[in-house]
């Protein structure tokens, strides 16, 4: 009996092994979901768009983006996280991956536990903005303006990268702000035009439309040089604010799926995003957004996500950032 049980277990992982590969060769068939878990608008979203309209070329199926704010983006992120690892479910996320369950405490997930990362996507600085008539003409305005902790900033949402950005800046020139939390950069976007926040963090890339445009104005960005689609704005490090000599920050975003992806499934995503980012209309289209485009491995992906928990999580435990 014992024999047969075991022949009856080795013939089950076979069966369930070949059936497994015969998914991958097949993969993808159907429609591929990305799930942008904030407003449109944003980084996250452009970003999840840009690289949606080339994948369905290199796979050959449709690849739908969909948006799902809250949480900073913790309620989009559980809806993959919790969806079937057959590589249909995927996840655009920026490195607030790692922040934001410190922040809230509660996370539905562990990202470490509930994602695959697949390739890094891009990287783009930060960059303060303002209404263009604010008289806030440099970053050292700004500063000042941030002693009392009256001075009021909005971002796209608690433990954000612009989130982040701005307790890093505050934590390293001794400055405090009141922060307004959106659910994304799209609506904070149009109070800033409309004069009801006087300034901005914000991912250059979902903000440089309006700054060419005219209706808002950048104060400074948290590259370590200047962005040629802006060589006259300056550099934060530029600024001559004690503290920030050598101020650098940058938001990455990843493409992930569910964690238990066969391996067969992973290697194709992985391979399909390195044509991806490879082609030059999508290199592109990034570039004009200020974002320098970079596939990687899924180890390269995890390490810098390793590494983003050891900078911000004990910055966020130290200063008592939580959700609101």
């Amino acid at each position: 009996m014992r024999s047969f049980s075991a022949l009856l277990g080795v013939l089950a992982l076979l069966f369930g092994a070949g059936a497994a590969a015969q998914t991958a060769d097949k993969y993808p068939d159907k429609p591929i979901r990305i799930m942008a878990p904030y407003a449109p608008g944003g980084n996250i979203d452009v970003t999840a768009r840009i690289i949606a309209e080339k994948l369905k070329d290199v796979l050959g199926v449709t690849v739908l983006v969909e948006n799902k704010a809250g949480a900073s983006g913790m309620i989009g992120s559980d809806v993959i996280a919790r969806s079937a690892p057959d590589g249909y479910n995927l996840l655009v996320s920026a490195n607030s991956l790692v922040a934001v369950p410190a922040i809230y405490g509660n996370a539905p997930y562990d990202w470490r536990t509930a994602f695959q990362p697949i390739s890094h996507i891009q990287a783009v600085p930060a960059v303060l903005i303002v209404p263009p008539d604010s008289p806030i003409k440099t970053l050292a305005d700004f500063i000042a303006l941030g002693k009392d902790g009256k001075f009021t900033v909005a971002d796209s949402g608690v433990g954000t990268t612009n989130h982040i950005a701005i307790e890093l800046l505050g934590e390293a020139t001794g400055t405090k702000y009141t922060l307004v939390h959106y659910k994304g950069s799209g609506q904070a976007h149009l109070d800033l035009i409309a004069g009801q926040v006087p300034a901005q963090v914000d991912q250059i890339n979902a903000a440089i439309g309006h700054i060419k445009a005219g209706k808002m104005r950048a104060i400074a960005v948290s590259s370590d040089k200047r962005l040629p689609q802006l060589p006259d704005v300056p550099t934060m490090k530029e600024s001559g604010v004690k503290g920030l000599e050598t101020f650098t920050f940058s938001t990455y975003t990843g493409l992930f799926a569910p964690a238990r992806l066969p391996p067969e499934i992973l290697a194709k995503l992985n391979a399909a995003m390195v044509t991806t980012l490879a082609d030059p209309g999508v290199i592109k289209k990034f570039a004009e957004l200020t974002a320098e485009t970079k596939s990687s491995t899924p180890q390269e992906l995890a390490a810098m996500l390793d590494k983003e928990e050891k900078l911000v999580v004990p910055l966020i435990k130290k200063l008592g950032i939580k959700a609101e």
